[in-house]
């Protein structure tokens, strides 16, 4: 005997299925880890810290 199968439930998981597939692909694409983006604020607050102690001369 053949298994019961709600339709309306196959079809959900399909659209989840595709929902993950397709985050999955933008996080390879756009994602950083929070090691890297916590490196690179790093870097701008201390490339902003060496700017701001440089005046510019009268001119």
């Amino acid at each position: 005997m053949a298994k019961v199968l709600s339709l309306s439930a196959a079809r959900k998981a399909t659209v989840r299925a595709e929902e993950r597939r397709q985050a999955d692909e933008n996080a390879v694409k756009f994602g950083r880890t929070k090691a890297q983006k916590t490196l690179e604020a790093a870097q701008i607050t201390r490339a902003n810290s060496a700017l701001d102690g440089k005046e510019r001369e009268p001119g």
